[in-house]
């Protein structure tokens, strides 16, 4: 059991790292099911809330600048098992949302209600649940975003969508778009990559759980990257050409969000006027670079 601040990944990392003498976790001891606690009665208020765990009193140090928020999403999509603790103090309709929206966050995790500890051992001891690769590469956004749909739970709205496009942002107004109050249901989870006319050489990589919303820089676009400096293995080669198109190759919109009574075709025509329209494509990317750009510089920024 890892303190209640730390991140999954890691630990599940502790068991594949040698020391000085070429020696394994792993040679003694397998990782067999990663388990989450989630706190019943509060989960969803601390998810939206995105308080830093400074405020709380818990960081793992002066330059621990994580929030809550950060810590909880990180905690549930990487889990092979999700406890619902303290079922005894809300509601059957609260239970049941909870394990909803839990579901979606993580699409892979048997999710069990607790009540004062007491949980069937079968289910989170020599499960043989435990995979590294999906636990890293699969939460519940990027499944969507590979196409591997999951029903929507229509009982409580809980759905998902991605948005892709192949036209760059105007700055202006998709920086008004992050920063208005949002209105459109209850927003869980978004994540995936943008291109903004002005910067039309780098990705910018765009993440939010709850409150908490944040966007930075990704790198690179392949496009605009030599081609002896890509991949040397074939099929991540593929997978680059496989993402690209027409004159700007790889440069794109690739975001999923995952939600709660939310209008997607709403949210999806409010994306598509945040792109460049006919007369400002026309103009070509060196007459992008005059447009206004609030943005500012790409790194550590939090909207």
């Amino acid at each position: 059991e890892s303190t209640g601040i730390s991140e999954p990944l890691p630990v599940a990392e502790t068991f594949t790292f040698r020391d000085e003498q070429g020696q394994s976790l792993a040679e003694l001891a397998r990782l067999d099911t990663m388990v989450t606690v989630v706190d019943g009665v509060n989960f969803l208020r601390d998810f939206q809330e995105a308080e830093s765990l400074a405020n709380r009193g818990e960081t793992l140090g002066e330059d621990d600048e994580r929030s809550v928020t950060e810590l909880l999403i990180e905690q549930v999509e990487f889990a092979d098992v999700i406890l619902i603790s303290k079922i005894d103090l809300i509601s059957a309709a609260e239970r049941e949302e909870l394990t909803a929206i839990l579901g979606r966050l993580n699409t892979h995790a048997e999710i069990l209600p607790m009540s004062m500890g007491q949980v069937p051992l079968d289910r989170i001891l020599d499960t043989g649940r435990f995979d590294f690769e999906r636990a890293a590469q699969a939460p519940g956004w990027l499944k969507e975003m590979r196409g591997e749909h999951v029903p929507e739970t229509e009982e409580y709205g809980i759905a998902s969508t991605a948005y892709l496009a192949r036209r760059p942002f105007h700055p202006q107004r998709f920086y008004n778009f992050l920063n208005r109050e949002w209105s459109n249901g209850r927003l869980l989870r978004s994540k995936g990559f943008f291109w903004l006319a002005t910067r039309p050489e780098e990705a910018g990589s765009w993440s939010q759980a709850g409150g908490l919303m944040r966007y930075d820089y990704a790198g690179r676009w392949w496009h605009f990257t030599p081609e002896s400096a890509w991949p040397s293995d074939s099929e991540s080669r593929t997978a680059i050409l496989g993402k690209s198109r027409g004159e700007f190759g790889d440069c794109r919109q690739e975001l999923v969000f995952i939600g709660q009574n939310i209008d997607f075709e709403r949210l999806r025509r409010e994306l598509d006027a945040c792109l460049l329209n006919d007369s400002e494509w026309a103009v070509g990317a060196t007459g992008w670079l005059r447009l206004p750009d609030p943005f500012g510089p790409w790194h550590e920024q939090v909207a």
